[in-house]
C-alpha cells in the first residue's frame, strides 16, 4: 500500500502535468491580405438603367433581414413563414441543439464521477477451485458499494476533446446560419421568378390576341387578291409557335409554386403565394460591399469552415494525447452481508482506493497511424477552408460583374421598349391618316410585346442578381448571430 507521502507527492506531481496539454493549439486563419473581388476594383459610378440605378458602396450588410429592402409586404411574409415552418431548418436547429447537449455532456469529465452500486445473488461455490478439502457451500450474498474516479487530464487529451465539441458547436451555428441564408435567398427569388412568368405569359398572351387580329387581316387581303397566302401561313406561324411558349412557361410557374410549398414547409395545396409584381418590387439603392477580409468574418459557410478545421485541430491533439499513459484517481467503498436487512448492521466491509495508469506500450502502429490519419483530417480542412474562401471570392466578383452589365442590358431591352412604343404610335397615327394600312400597326404591336417581353426578363434577372450579392456577402447573419434563432 502506498504511503500518505507518496501519494502526496503523486497528487502533486500530477497537478502539475496537468496544465500540460499536447498540441496543436489552434489559431483561427488570417484575413487574407491585399485580396480584391475585381482586377480594377468596384464599378465606378452608379450602376443605372430604366431610370433606376444601384451604388455598390464600401461597408458590410448590417441587417440580417435584407430581403425587406425590396419593400414588398406580401415578400416578407412568405419569407418569415418560411423561417418559422422549413422542415431542413427545424433539422438544422435540431442539429445545433444536439450538438449543444454533447459538449454539456462532454463538459462532465471534468468533474469526479460517482456511482453507487446494490446487488444480491445466491451463490454455490467449490472450495475445491481454490484447493481446499471442504465440501462446497452455497450462501446468500447482498452488496451496496460506492464508486468516485478522476481522471487527471495530464495530456490533455480529455480538453482536447471537449475543444472539439466546443468547436462542432460553432460549426452547427453557422451550418444553421448559412441555412437560414439560403432559404430565404431561395423564397425571395423564387417569388421573383415566378412573377416574372406570370408577367410574361401576360404579355404572351396579349402577342397572341395581336397576331389573331393580324391573321384576320390578312385572311381578308388574301380574299380580296391583294396579299398572299404565305402571309396567312407566316402569321399561323407565329400565332403557333407563341401559344406552345406558353404551356412552359406556366409550367415553370407550377414548379416556381411547388418548390415555395417546400420551402414553406407545407404541401402544395396550401402554399401562400406572393402578389408582387416585378414592378411593384424596389430595387436597393445601395448595397454595401464589404472588403475580402471582412467577408471571411460574415459568411457563415466560411466560418463553418473554420469551425471544421478547429475540429480536426483538437482531433490531433486527442489522438497524439492517446499515446501517452492515461492517470485517474480511484476509491471505493462498500459492505457485505447475508441479506439487505442485515447491511446496516454488523457488515463486512471493502474498500479501495489509489490511482491508475494505463501505459500504452504496444498497439500494432494503430495509435501512431490515428495521428497520421488525424493530421491528414485535418490538412484536409485546411485545404476545403482556402477553397470555401476562394469560392466566396469569386461569387461575389461575378454577382459584381452581372449587375454591372445586367445594368447595361436592361437599360438595352428598356430603350427597345421604347424605340418599338414610339413606332407603334407613329404607326396608328400613320393608320389614322390613312396611310398604312392595319397590318403594319399590328406588326408594330408584335414588336412592342416582344421588346416587353425581352425587358421583363432582363429586370427579373436584374433582382435576382441583387439577391445573388446580397447572399454571397453573407446577407447579415455574423451581425444578427445573437438573435436570429
Amino acid at each position: 500500500m502506498l504511503s500518505k507521502k507518496r501519494i502526496l507527492v503523486f497528487l502533486l506531481i500530477s497537478a502539475g502535468l496537468v496544465a500540460c496539454a499536447v498540441g496543436p493549439d489552434f489559431v483561427s486563419p488570417s484575413a487574407p491580405q491585399n485580396a480584391a473581388y475585381l482586377k480594377n476594383g468596384l464599378p465606378k459610378g452608379a450602376l443605372t438603367a430604366d431610370g433606376k440605378s444601384q451604388n455598390l458602396v464600401s461597408g458590410t450588410i448590417s441587417d440580417s433581414r435584407w430581403w425587406e429592402m425590396f419593400k414588398a409586404a406580401s415578400l416578407n411574409a412568405i419569407v418569415d413563414e418560411a423561417l418559422k415552418q422549413n422542415a431542413s431548418l427545424q433539422a438544422s436547429d435540431a442539429n445545433l441543439l444536439q450538438s449543444q447537449d454533447l459538449l454539456r455532456a462532454g463538459y462532465g469529465i471534468f468533474f469526479p464521477q460517482v456511482s453507487a452500486r446494490l446487488g444480491a445473488s445466491r451463490n454455490s461455490i467449490a472450495p475445491i477451485e481454490s484447493g481446499l478439502p471442504n465440501s462446497g457451500s452455497i450462501f446468500n450474498l447482498s452488496t451496496a458499494s460506492a464508486n468516485v474516479s478522476y481522471v487527471l487530464d495530464v495530456f490533455g487529451g480529455e480538453r482536447r476533446q471537449v475543444e472539439a465539441l466546443r468547436a462542432q458547436v460553432d460549426f452547427q451555428k453557422y451550418s444553421t446560419d448559412a441555412a437560414y441564408l439560403i432559404l430565404s435567398a431561395n423564397v425571395v427569388n423564387t417569388s421573383i421568378a415566378r412573377a416574372a412568368y406570370l408577367e410574361q405569359i401576360k404579355s404572351t398572351e396579349e402577342l397572341i390576341a395581336l397576331e389573331k387580329d393580324q391573321l384576320k387581316v390578312a385572311q381578308a387581303q388574301v380574299t380580296g387578291g391583294t396579299a398572299a397566302y404565305a402571309t396567312v401561313l407566316s402569321i399561323q406561324t407565329l400565332i403557333a409557335g407563341n401559344e406552345a411558349s406558353i404551356a412552359p412557361l406556366r409550367q415553370r410557374v407550377s414548379q416556381a409554386e411547388h418548390l415555395l410549398a417546400v420551402l414553406e414547409g407545407v404541401d402544395p395545396s396550401h402554399v401562400n403565394l406572393s402578389d408582387i409584381t416585378l414592378e411593384s418590387l424596389t430595387l436597393p439603392s445601395d448595397i454595401p460591399v464589404s472588403l475580402p477580409s471582412e467577408l471571411v468574418g460574415a459568411r457563415p459557410d466560411i466560418l463553418a469552415a473554420e469551425a471544421q478545421m478547429h475540429v480536426a485541430s483538437a482531433d490531433v491533439g486527442v489522438a497524439t494525447a492517446n499515446m501517452y499513459p492515461s492517470i485517474s484517481l480511484n476509491a471505493g467503498y462498500g459492505v457485505a452481508n447475508n441479506s439487505f436487512a442485515s447491511l446496516s448492521g454488523p457488515s463486512q466491509q471493502f474498500w479501495t482506493i489509489g490511482p491508475s495508469i494505463n501505459i500504452p506500450i504496444f498497439a500494432g502502429g494503430s495509435l501512431y497511424y490515428a495521428k497520421q490519419a488525424a493530421i491528414d483530417a485535418y490538412q484536409q480542412t485546411q485545404a476545403s477552408y482556402r477553397q470555401t474562401v476562394l469560392t466566396a471570392f469569386s461569387q461575389v466578383a461575378d454577382c459584381l460583374t452581372a449587375l454591372e452589365h445586367d445594368a447595361q442590358a436592361l437599360q438595352g431591352q428598356s430603350d427597345a421598349r421604347r424605340y418599338a412604343a414610339d413606332a407603334l404610335k407613329l404607326q396608328q397615327i400613320s393608320y389614322n391618316a390613312g396611310l398604312v394600312d392595319y397590318l403594319s400597326v399590328l406588326v408594330a404591336d408584335v414588336q412592342y410585346h416582344q421588346a416587353s417581353i425581352a425587358y421583363l426578363q432582363a429586370l427579373a434577372q436584374r433582382y435576382q442578381d441583387t439577391v445573388a450579392l446580397y447572399v454571397a456577402l453573407g446577407g447579415g447573419w455574423k451581425v444578427a448571430e445573437n438573435t436570429i434563432h
